[in-house]
């Protein structure tokens, strides 16, 4: 049987904490779930201390300075706790859904799988958050990619290398990895990255390990969509989103020189680190900057965040 531990990061979460603990006790193969308290300025600390005190599966964690880190420092100290032989990840204000592992029972049989991914869903928590998320999602309900694939596939795909479209994005409330191969690729999330530290930690993941596509076309988990959802007050496409997406593909092309990746993967992360970069340029220098960059790779202006150099 699988033996997971959960890692959720928790700051200001009172109000919905209590549901997410409870979605992932339901399962047999949860054996701890991990509460990393970050600092929080409502009464979630004390729930968590109430959870701990009631349930000896339940483990609360906070920093060595008791001090607020953000949820990338939060899920690493979860990964460094640890001891089942699988992680998964939940963040507090969300909650699995009874096929959360369905896949997971049959897929992780295979030992060449280090990991299995699904879909999520989306509940609306008040009116403001459903408002604010279907401006920036429009009606998509469901979190997923377009079709399954495992290894390299899913790799490629993120990176936007696949003949069919892939999606450049799965959710962490939807991933289950094998612990031994987080720590043997010395895997870890960006903690200077406040948002997308989940996606340039997918995008390693995938690169390192054999992932593979568990149940994509329902949810097996549901993220919970109120006032207080960093993503959705990033308007796409403004100097504060450029800016945010410019972190994470900096963060992605250090890795991929310091890892030395082949030339195609290197290649397209710099050229979506490039396109972002020259995003924030302005006058002049920005557009010298195209030119040179369109010289060295005429397919920087093909990129799908082409239309910023000209604004």
């Amino acid at each position: 049987m699988l033996t997971i531990s959960v890692i959720i990061p928790v700051y200001n979460a009172a109000l919905f904490l209590e549901k997410s603990v409870q979605s992932a006790l339901q399962f047999n193969e949860v054996k701890e779930i991990l509460l990393i308290e970050d600092q929080s300025t409502d009464n979630s600390l004390e729930i968590c201390q109430k959870l701990a005190s009631e349930n000896s599966g339940i483990k609360l964690f906070q920093h060595a300075d008791k001090g607020n880190h953000g949820a990338g420092a939060s899920r690493n100290l979860g990964i460094e706790k640890a001891t089942c032989d699988f992680i998964a990840f939940l963040d507090a204000d969300d909650y699995y859904l009874p096929n959360r592992f369905d896949a997971e029972k049959e897929i992780l049989k295979e030992t060449k799988i280090d990991g299995v991914f699904g879909a999520i869903g989306v509940e609306y928590l008040t009116e403001k958050g459903r408002q604010e998320f279907q401006e920036k999602f429009k009606n998509v309900s469901l979190t997923t990619v377009n079709y399954a694939a495992e290894g390299e596939e899913v790799f490629r795909g993120l990176l936007g290398l696949t003949p069919r479209i892939f999606g450049t994005f799965f959710h962490l409330n939807a991933l289950t990895v094998r612990r031994s191969a987080v720590e043997k690729h010395r895997l870890r999330f960006n903690e200077n990255l406040r948002v997308h530290q989940d996606s340039d930690f997918n995008i390693k993941l995938s690169y390192f390990c054999h992932l593979k596509s568990g149940i994509i076309d329902k949810a097996i988990a549901v993220r919970g969509v109120h006032d207080h959802n960093r993503i959705t007050k990033i308007i796409p496409y403004s100097s504060q989103y450029n800016a945010r997406q410019l972190m994470l593909w900096q963060s992605l092309y250090n890795w991929a020189v310091t890892n030395n990746l082949p030339s195609a993967y290197s290649k397209r992360i710099y050229l979506s680190f490039k396109s972002f970069d020259l995003s924030q340029k302005k006058g002049f220098t920005k557009y010298v900057n195209i030119i040179w960059e369109a010289v060295k790779n005429y397919k920087i202006l093909k990129t799908r965040y082409r239309y910023h150099y000209y604004k």
